[in-house]
C-alpha cells in the first residue's frame, strides 16, 4: 500500500473522506457474501470480499500513517488491549471471583459504559446505521436504562383504533418498531431476518 500511495496517481490522492463510500460498499459485498455462503456452503466470496475490506483498513492505516496520526500496528495494539479488557473472564480472570458465562455480557457492557461514558441514548449510533439495526440497537440501550420503558406499545388493534384517522406513515413505524422489539425478544436480528425474506421473494419458483 506505500508502493501504491507511491507510486498510483489516484491512490496517493485519496484521504479518509474520498475512501469512505468505498469502505461503505466493501461491507456491504462483505454481508452479502456472508448471506450467499450461508445458503450455498461456499464460503471462497466471503474470502474474496474480507481481502477487499482488509485493503480498506491498509488503505486508511497508511494515510495516517503519513500524516503521523497513526500506524497499523497502533491500530493492532488499540483493539488486541481493548479486547482484554472486555473480555476479563478470558484474559484475566479472578480464580476466587470467576465470571460465570451468564455474566458475561452484562460484565461487557459495564466496562463498555464506563469507557465510553456516553450522556444519552444515541451517543456513538452512527444516525447512517439501516432503520432496522437503528432501531434494534436503541432498544438495547433503553432495556439497559431501569428508568425508561425498553419495548414499545404494539400499534392498537383496528376495532380500538382512536375515531381520528392515523397517521399512515406514524402507525407503520410503531408496528415496526413493535417487529424490531418482537425480534429482540426472540434473539433474533431483524436486519438479516428482512434481508432473508427478500431473499425468499426473488428465489426462483419451482
Amino acid at each position: 500500500m506505500r508502493r501504491l500511495r507511491a507510486e498510483c496517481a489516484w491512490k496517493a490522492g485519496q484521504t479518509h473522506r474520498s475512501l469512505s463510500r468505498y469502505l461503505l460498499e466493501e461491507t456491504h459485498e462483505t454481508l452479502e457474501a456472508i448471506d450467499d455462503g450461508d445458503r450455498t456452503g461456499d464460503w471462497s466470496h466471503l474470502r474474496e470480499e474480507l481481502g477487499d475490506l482488509l485493503l480498506q483498513v491498509y488503505f486508511h492505516a497508511v494515510i495516517a500513517e503519513e500524516t503521523g496520526e497513526f500506524t497499523l500496528d497502533d491500530v493492532a495494539r488499540d483493539i488486541t488491549a481493548k479486547m482484554h479488557r472486555r473480555n476479563p473472564h478470558v484474559f484475566a480472570p479472578t480464580p476466587d471471583s470467576p465470571v460465570e458465562p451468564a455474566d458475561i455480557d452484562e460484565v461487557w457492557q459495564q466496562i463498555k459504559a464506563t469507557e465510553k461514558q456516553r450522556t444519552s441514548i444515541t451517543d456513538g449510533l452512527p444516525p447512517g446505521l439501516p432503520a432496522l439495526l437503528y432501531a434494534d440497537k436503541v432498544l438495547g440501550r433503553l432495556a439497559r436504562e431501569p428508568a425508561v420503558e425498553p419495548t414499545p406499545p404494539v400499534a392498537e388493534p383496528v376495532e380500538t383504533a382512536p375515531a381520528h384517522d392515523p397517521d399512515p406513515a406514524e402507525d407503520l413505524g410503531d408496528r415496526l418498531l413493535a417487529l424490531v422489539a418482537e425480534a429482540r425478544e426472540a434473539g433474533l436480528d431483524p436486519e438479516q431476518a428482512l434481508r432473508d425474506a427478500v431473499r425468499r421473494l426473488l428465489a426462483p419458483r419451482t
